[in-house]
């Protein structure tokens, strides 16, 4: 058997209980593979010695004369002595070649209980942190990096079901899929993969199978532990099963989701309740507002009608009479009028009208709303100034709503200067040249409106005017009728200096 040059061989005498011990510890690794030393031969008269037996067991050389190893071909660099008898000591001190070195047995004595008392101590303090890591109820597995598992706590058997012995030795994928491949999709991206591939810890969520075949959530932590060349020697693994927590957080969004599902069930039944009680209050507030409304113009024509018939009846009827007849019925004419614009008003809010769209010229149809109100502006003595542009294109809406919508801003503007002589009203047609939308306004020289009635102009009902001039439905109507032209309406006012409605309507 040769060596190399740099190996030095050690031969050991005496066979009893301390060579068995040395035997096993340098076999289990105790001695440092960086020495280059090993043992190769063992001497003992007795065959049967402990030492003697394990020798022949590691397939190592042995004698039953020590003066065996001195043949040359052995190559004995160190002798070992492990036996007391001081004149085995002396004869081989006398008789080994000048090439083989003695340790004496009491020196060896000393080193062997020196090295006896540091392993007690890591053998002690192994336990101490063994102790600590089964203590953890996190799961810690040591791993190497063929995957194998190395180590693990007691509490991941305990948890997960298995016994050490299907664990250790075993792929980390052959423990959790089952001899399945590697995990390479889904929510099996190998955590020791990540960390070889980005070069630190990873962490994630894995669902992973125990023994029982049961899956499991569990949150994954894995540490490298790094050799001097950069090569990975280790990867630490700390996990903890999530699956109650996880389970318990499905529940509770389940819940939730339920809930929610129950609260908006809720409310949608609330919410048609109110509407249906919103629109009976509506209906009771707009069948009062127009008994009412109504009533009024149909008791002063009532109340006409039966003063001419009592006059007539009387005799024959004067010239005299007869001018305040016509002025009864220019009275009862302009109380017709305003019941007919509450009934118009009314079908327009409640969408009863049918809209016929088609093209249509805008100032032509400004010019049919001032035919159609010339006497009107002529009684209130009111100056119309027109600034129509003849260029703007025609507008796709319905003439009788549009209509409307310019008879019931002229109304309102008549009526914001219905006590001042000499009031101004503007209409003006043109065309926004950022938009392409046709512009109509009507401008009045009337008090002007409160800035905070000017947010509440377009609702419903709500009026400033006095009582028994209206319902406070006609700029509403004109809302949604500009709205349904999608088109929009908006108010520049300003109290003692008059008021500006602007409507803007696409062109076809």
């Amino acid at each position: 058997m040769k060596q190399s040059n740099s190996t030095m061989n050690i031969a050991l005498v005496g066979g009893r209980t301390y060579c068995r011990e040395v035997l096993e510890k340098t076999h289990s690794g105790y001695i440092d593979s960086d020495i280059h030393s090993q043992i190769v031969a063992v001497a003992d008269p007795n065959p049967d010695s402990p030492g003697m037996v394990m020798a022949r067991e590691m397939g190592l050389r042995t004698y039953q004369d020590y003066y065996e190893l001195y043949k040359p071909e052995n190559e004995i660099h160190l002798i070992i002595m492990l036996t007391p008898d001081s004149s085995i000591l002396e004869d081989i001190l006398v008789t080994r070649p000048d090439t083989i070195r003695v340790m004496a047995y009491h020196t060896f004595e000393l080193f062997w209980k020196a090295i006896g008392v540091q392993e007690q101590k890591l053998r002690d303090r192994n336990e101490e942190v063994e102790t600590i890591l089964n203590g953890i109820e996190d799961f810690i597995l040591v791993i190497a990096p063929d995957k194998k598992i190395i180590d693990v706590n007691e509490p991941f058997l305990e948890k997960m079901g298995f016994e050490r012995s299907e664990v250790i030795g075993k792929t980390c994928f052959d423990v959790w899929r089952r001899g399945i491949p590697p995990c390479i999709k889904g929510d099996s991206i190998c955590p020791l993969n990540e960390v070889v591939r980005n070069k630190k810890p990873h962490v994630s969520v894995l669902t992973r199978m125990n023994r029982k075949g049961e899956k499991r959530y569990i949150e994954v932590s894995v540490y490298p532990i790094w050799e001097k060349d950069g090569k990975i020697s280790e990867f630490i693994e700390i996990s903890r099963d999530i699956t109650v927590r996880r389970q318990e957080e499905e529940e509770i969004k389940r819940n939730l989701e339920r809930m929610v599902a129950e609260r908006t069930q809720q409310l949608k039944e609330t919410h048609e309740k109110l509407i249906h009680q919103d629109k009976m209050a509506s209906l009771g507030k707009l069948s009062a507002s127009v008994v009412h409304e109504i009533n009024n113009p149909n008791a002063g024509i009532l109340n006409l009608i039966m003063l001419i018939r009592r006059v007539i009846s009387e005799g024959p009827v004067t010239d005299k009479e007869l001018r305040q007849f016509d002025n009864y019925l220019g009275l009862m004419e302009s109380e017709t009028r305003r019941i007919s614009r509450i009934v118009s008003n009314l079908l327009a809010f409640s969408r009863q009208s049918k809209i016929e769209m088609r093209p249509l010229n805008i100032n032509q149809l400004v010019e049919k709303v001032l035919l159609l109100n010339s006497n009107l502006l002529k009684i209130n003595d009111i100056k119309l100034d027109k600034l129509l542009d003849n260029h703007i294109p025609d507008v796709d809406g319905s003439e009788d709503q549009l209509q409307q919508v310019f008879m019931n801003l002229l109304s309102n503007a008549v009526e914001a200067m219905e006590n001042q002589t000499g009031g101004i009203l503007t209409i003006r047609t043109g065309r926004d040249h950022k938009t392409g939308n046709v512009i109509i306004s009507f401008s009045d020289t009337g008090i002007g409106i409160p800035v905070e009635n000017i947010p509440n102009l377009f609702e419903p009902f709500f009026t400033t005017k006095k009582k028994g001039k209206g319902v406070g439905l006609g700029l509403s109507v004109a809302y949604g009728i500009i709205e349904e032209h999608k088109g929009s309406i908006r108010i520049d006012s300003h109290r003692e200096k008059g008021t500006t409605f602007i409507v803007e309507l696409p062109p076809v």
